[in-house]
């Protein structure tokens, strides 16, 4: 296969709850982002994976036909298919895999399945707007990954070349948030809530201890319980507990969270001695967490803070798209019978 000069690559993102389709061109420019959310989740408390994989059906027809519109193109010039592999809910993977299968074999491109963790990571290579190619980090760098399923530090040697340095040992940091906030009353995806009512709030008011986890690796399962048995134990007191302190509570929690991130990253510098350091995935949006890793490289001249676009960092295809078009350039290709996988494999 020879790799073309006007590169043009379609990723498929059907890992959740969220059908999206995105276009990229050779220059990494975004043609397209189509995301269609699937909302009727929420009254479940969290996402139902076989109402998911029906909805995928349902939409993706939709949402690539307005991805390749939206890009002011036709599919016969799309030159590959890139779609996530996993990890994710198997239901809605294979529904994705099955439409990115069918559409290479009918117009005849590559086929390139995409670890949908790399991607997150590797959505730093998406050009941001007039900026040159000086703004993308220089490997090696390190890399935050934090979403509702993933807390990791990974040591990104080069764009197929990583290495995981740390991961949670329990609940992801996301998951963690999540279920901290569904103790407030809040509906899912409840992280997003939990930050808006912390705007407001004293960060100091509660103090909630740290887990002591060797080396890199997190643990957000301590926290979690913590937390719990602190409000079970005001909340017998004053029953209006949780209602009038709510944002002193959410502020004091983001800041505990931010704090273990960054003191970990921290770790994670001192031993590697690599200063660049990246955030990524759907909990990298949270502006405290920004904040924190702002105010350091601050502080810092040595340290060099690379933020994802707060669309790029929750689920998304661009991710896909602009690792589909990475893997292009360098002939990484898949066959028609490649699995689709649920679980985190190496990278």
């Amino acid at each position: 296969m020879v790799y073309k000069k006007k590169s043009i690559v379609i990723g498929i993102e059907t890992s959740c709850d969220d059908t999206a389709v995105s276009v990229v061109n050779r220059n990494r420019n975004v043609l397209s982002n189509i995301i269609i959310h699937q909302k009727i989740h929420k009254k479940y408390g969290g996402v139902v994976p076989e109402l998911a994989a029906r909805l995928h059906e349902k939409y993706l027809v939709k949402a690539v036909n307005m991805a390749i519109s939206s890009a002011k193109i036709n599919k016969n010039q799309i030159d590959a298919v890139s779609f996530t592999l996993g990890p994710g809910l198997i239901g809605p993977l294979l529904v994705g895999a099955s439409f990115a299968k069918s559409f290479s074999m009918g117009l005849k491109i590559p086929l390139i399945g995409v670890n949908h963790v790399q991607a997150h990571i590797l959505s730093q290579f998406i050009k941001k707007g007039n900026l040159n190619k000086s703004y993308y980090p220089i490997f090696p760098f390190l890399c935050l990954m934090i979403s509702g399923g993933h807390t990791q530090i990974v040591k990104v040697n080069d764009f197929f070349k990583m290495e995981i340095l740390g991961s949670t040992l329990d609940d992801s940091v996301g998951d963690a948030f999540d279920k901290i906030a569904r103790m407030f009353g809040f509906s899912y995806p409840g992280g997003p809530k939990l930050e808006y009512f912390s705007k407001n709030g004293n960060s100091k008011k509660f103090i909630f201890s740290k887990p002591l986890v060797k080396g890199l690796d997190f643990s957000f399962s301590g926290l979690k319980s913590h937390v719990m048995q602190f409000i079970k134990k005001k909340s017998k007191k004053n029953p209006y507990f949780v209602q009038n302190n709510l944002s002193d509570l959410c502020a004091s929690i983001q800041r505990i969270i931010a704090e273990i991130l960054l003191e970990k990253v921290k770790k994670a510098i001192a031993d590697t001695g690599i200063f660049r350091v990246s955030l990524a995935g759907g909990v990298s949006a949270n502006n405290e967490i920004i904040r924190h890793f702002l105010v350091l490289e601050k502080k810092n001249k040595k340290w060099e803070i690379f933020i994802p676009k707060k669309k790029y960092a929750t689920d998304n295809a661009a991710m896909i798209a602009i690792t589909g078009l990475l893997k292009y350039e360098k002939n990484i290709f898949d066959p028609i019978n490649v699995c689709s996988y649920s679980k985190f494999q190496t990278f």
